[in-house]
């Protein structure tokens, strides 16, 4: 029998390795990852918890200007304050989370991992070999090919802006772009957004998301549609971003036109797992092309969207499957996203783009936030939600544009996993008054 360093080993400590890694070692596996950054991958410090956190007061702001009249007086947002807050929360991230990994005995082993063989992962150039292996080398943003590209900047350096340039300008039009722009211009930048196509956030009901481009067009936000970008200059005051009838001229320059997965230079043609520019191919239970090395979050090419919950969701599966606890492919619960616009966006389950193409299947019933009681507790001024029924009534799918749509997609997230009918409905007795009784009481 062939004697291993490892039963697991994790090429990449982000989501789809933690949440599963460290449960894995508690129960007794010999687990390493290996990682040449920051112990957590993008989410926790470069990702999700740094723009939440400088997001914060942009929501508070926003809540102020709803409320303005019972509660007076401007808010201004210091964002060099902000970004010292933000290091407050995150800077401690890597360490707590590699504590958690050494709790349970995992190895965290620091340098570039690459494929040598199906069993073997060269670390810093020491051969580590492992039963089993897990590809999560995640996603990194996209870089324009352009001349000029070099003067623009990605989601990293925007993440950690010092201070707020006078002039920004956001070349895509995609959950970066969006909720930059709104963060930008909140913190008082003039903010210009470059469009290739007519439509930003495709993948969200097309009369919500405009609802969240009038707004921030409302602020001063210019959304220049069908634009091609050719070149970023240096001019005599600034940048200039060139194209097509396009010079825009601007201080500070955001490359948001997507994100591509960490395949390169892994050694996945060496072993023969499969690759294609949307990520790793794998089965039903996340095995590549190559039975033993498996890919876990954002590098995997699925259809399920490439957030952290899905990531979370794969790594938990994957921990069982190791631990002998299951034999069973990957069935993926109805996972919800959000963009963190102000107002949010969200959605879950059947969209409303499959209901209306399938009328004989679904009911929906469309809903206008400002007439509900209780969002007239905080004044909302804007947002509607379009809950979607099968034909037995059961919800199976809602999208909200509102200040509280991801909480609301949240409470309502059960009924859609397990299929409530209105007799497990009313048997949810939630707290009143609340975001979720509020929610639940249009079912």
């Amino acid at each position: 029998m062939t004697t291993y360093d490892y039963d697991v080993l994790y090429i990449g400590s982000g989501h789809g390795t933690f949440d599963g890694a460290i449960p894995l070692g508690a129960k007794g596996k010999k687990v390493g990852v290996v990682e040449q950054d920051l112990v957590g991958g993008t989410c926790p410090n470069r990702g999700c918890n740094a723009k939440i956190v400088l997001d914060s007061p942009v929501a508070f702001q926003r809540h102020m200007e709803d409320v303005h009249g019972v509660v007076t007086g401007d808010v201004k947002i210091d964002w060099p304050a902000n970004q010292a807050h933000k290091h407050d929360v995150i800077d401690g991230l890597p360490a707590f989370i590699q504590g958690l990994l050494d709790s349970t005995d995992v190895d965290v082993l620091f340098g570039r991992g690459t494929l040598a063989d199906a069993h073997t992962v060269m670390v810093n150039g020491e051969a580590k070999t492992a039963d089993k292996i897990v590809i999560a080398t995640g996603l990194r943003p996209n870089r324009l090919t352009i001349p000029g590209a070099d003067l623009a900047h990605d989601s990293s350096d925007f993440l950690n802006l010092s201070d707020m340039p006078n002039r920004v300008t956001i070349i895509g039009a995609g959950y970066i772009a969006m909720e930059f722009a709104t963060m930008a211009n909140a913190a008082g930048a003039e903010v210009t957004v470059l469009m290739r196509g007519t439509q930003a956030l495709r993948a969200y009901h097309q009369p919500f998301v405009e609802q969240i481009i009038a707004d921030l067009t409302s602020r001063g936000v210019v959304f220049d549609r069908e634009t091609q970008v050719d070149a970023i200059v240096q001019g005599a005051d600034g940048l200039v971003v060139r194209g097509a009838d396009l010079a825009v001229e601007t201080d500070w320059v955001l490359d948001a036109t997507g994100r591509i997965p960490n395949v390169e230079e892994l050694g996945l043609e060496t072993v023969g797992v499969s690759y294609n520019a949307k990520g790793i191919v794998v089965d039903d239970y996340l095995r590549t092309t190559v039975p033993n090395i498996y890919a876990s979050g954002d590098v995997i090419d699925k259809v399920q969207p490439k957030l952290t919950p899905t990531a979370i969701f794969e790594s938990l599966y994957l921990m069982h499957t190791f631990a002998g606890e299951t034999t069973d492919p990957i069935v993926y619960p109805v996972i919800p996203s959000v963009v963190f616009t102000s107002p949010r966006l969200a959605q879950v389950g059947v969209t409303v783009a499959e209901a209306e193409a399938n009328p004989e299947l679904y009911t929906m019933v469309q809903n206008h936030i400002p007439d509900d009681w209780y969002r007239q507790v905080d004044q909302e001024k804007i947002g509607d939600n379009i809950l979607i029924f099968d034909q037995a009534h059961k919800l199976v799918g809602a999208t909200e544009v509102s200040h509280k749509a991801d909480d609301v997609i949240n409470a309502l997230l059960p009924a859609i996993e397990f299929k409530f009918g209105q007799a497990e409905i009313e048997r949810m007795v939630h707290l009143f008054p609340s975001i979720a009784s509020s929610a639940w009481g249009q079912l």
